[in-house]
């Protein structure tokens, strides 16, 4: 429910917090929306739904929801793949998954998702981003794949340097890159408007004043843009590639979505947020979204920071975000269609850039070299495959690294005093991962003298060393202290004290 002020103080606060995350969240949704190969219209549609609908939900009280560049990628992969129509029905699916996992209370259950996977897959997105957006800024065609964009950064650059046309472009991205940047420089009055909105409206009226030749933004209408999925689109639900969509889209707007919980849970002295709660409401906006045919919505760092720092206090700011962003659309659609595409795409690179985790990469290696190489294999596989595999591959690296990390074996030999009877100790966790070690040890042990195998000090002994334990005690006639070789399984595994 939405929570309202208790004083006129309070509701100023929130409206004017309204105001700041409207105008952020403006040129952040159509942006997005170009970026992911759809109507301008249906970033808008997202923006309206995260506010009106997931801002009135419990859940978090401050962060604030649309259309997230974390998707971007997915959901141009997807429009590629399924074509346009077929964007509603996966969205719709993904909400209603969300609901689902939410109402299991499956939402505490996301925050276990490695923090170097997640940076891995912002950084993978940030790279896929940036790359596909310089060609946006050059008035060009985005090569599909990360490696086709990256081999064509040569021929890119040659053209900007040999055509009129696309250096005018590139110029327009690249001063909006630099009005962004250099923004925080200038004096707090200054700052009062948001830096993409400043960056965005500047190259608007530069290239409307000077008339050089650029792309703009196409503007059809908020209803025309309106696509629900018909039967035939729900269909295609059937399909293995669409289903692994879906799990994809659910997986990662709903990790971003939390995350982004417990960022904004830092900086305010608030409600905190009920996780379970906050991806129901995710979940009910992404339906309603899916419904209409627009990207899917996830909560954004972005536009929930600038609502705490504008001095939001409750529900009401997000609330009413929502509310300007269907009045801007309804009554000024027009001013869309001015919007010149590389100032966009000069958004976008330098959000693109700020996905990347530069500054902690460093750190991170000094001192969690593992989760380093979490990180840096996830980002590369999604650039060099997609966004799904990517994750995957990280979350799979993710949980061999922490096996790995976790089954500490030590293995000592000792020779008795006649120096015939030889004992061999396993002491802390026997798994799978270290098994080549321990029949390494085995088989390299004296041949004729008897041996003595004490597992008692294990604290975990699981079924594949059981069984390879089990084999070579009975072909060299060992003897076990401990844990009695060939005993019931429900006995083998687990811990020992």
């Amino acid at each position: 429910m939405l929570a309202a002020p208790k004083d006129l103080a309070g509701i100023r606060r929130d409206v004017l917090a309204s105001l700041v995350v409207f105008l952020v969240a403006l040129p952040l949704c159509v942006g997005v929306a170009v970026a992911s190969g759809v109507p301008a219209e249906l970033g808008l549609i997202t923006g309206i739904v995260g506010g009106l609908v997931a801002g009135s939900l419990p859940g978090s009280s401050l962060q604030v929801s649309g259309p997230a560049a974390g998707m971007t990628v997915l959901v141009l992969e997807a429009v590629t793949e399924f074509g346009l129509g077929a964007l509603g029905v996966l969205v719709l699916a993904t909400g209603l998954l969300q609901v689902a996992l939410g109402a299991l209370r499956f939402g505490r259950w996301f925050r276990a998702i490695s923090v170097a996977v997640v940076q891995g897959m912002l950084a993978g997105i940030g790279l896929v981003l940036l790359l596909g957006q310089l060609y946006t800024m050059a008035g060009r065609p985005q090569p599909h794949s990360g490696p086709e964009k990256i081999a064509g950064l040569p021929r890119l650059a040659v053209r900007i340097a040999t055509d009129r046309a696309s250096l005018t472009s590139f110029a327009v991205g690249a001063t909006t890159i630099a009005v962004l940047v250099l923004w925080r420089l200038l004096p707090p009055r200054a700052r009062a408007v948001p830096a993409p909105l400043a960056a965005v409206a500047l190259a608007t009226a530069v290239t409307a004043a000077a008339g050089p030749h650029v792309a703009h933004v196409e503007v059809r209408g908020l209803l025309r843009a309106v696509r629900p999925p018909g039967v035939d689109d729900l269909g295609a639900l059937a399909g293995p590639a669409v289903l692994g969509t879906v799990v994809a889209f659910t997986l990662i707007a709903s990790a971003e979505s939390l995350f982004s919980a417990a960022a904004v849970d830092r900086m305010h002295r608030g409600p905190r947020t009920d996780y379970d709660k906050e991806l129901i409401a995710q979940g009910v906006g992404n339906t309603v979204c899916g419904a209409l045919g627009a990207l899917p919505m996830t909560a954004v760092i972005v536009r929930s920071a600038a609502n705490v720092q504008a001095g939001a206090r409750t529900s009401l700011s997000r609330v009413l975000h929502g509310v300007w962003l269907l009045l801007f659309a309804a009554l000024l659609p027009a001013a869309i269609g001015v919007i010149p595409l590389a100032a966009l795409a000069g958004v976008l690179v330098h959000a693109g850039t700020k996905l990347i985790p530069v500054k902690e990469i460093r750190p991170l290696w000094r001192e969690h070299r593992g989760e380093a190489v979490v990180l840096g294999v996830t980002a590369t596989a999604i650039l060099v495959t997609n966004l799904f595999e990517g994750v995957l591959l990280g979350l799979v690296l993710a949980v061999v690294k922490t096996a790995w990390e976790t089954s500490h074996l030590h293995v000592d030999v000792r020779a008795a005093a006649d120096g015939r009877l030889l004992t061999v100790t396993l002491t802390g966790s026997a798994t799978f991962l270290r098994l080549p070690r321990v029949l390494e040890t085995l088989e390299g042990l004296p041949k004729g003298h008897p041996v003595e195998l004490d597992l008692s000090p294990l604290r975990h002994l699981d079924h594949a060393c059981r069984t390879a334990l089990d084999t070579w005690a009975a072909r060299q006639g060992a003897t076990v202290k401990g844990v009695p070789i060939g005993a019931a399984s429900g006995n083998a595994d687990g811990v020992r004290g």
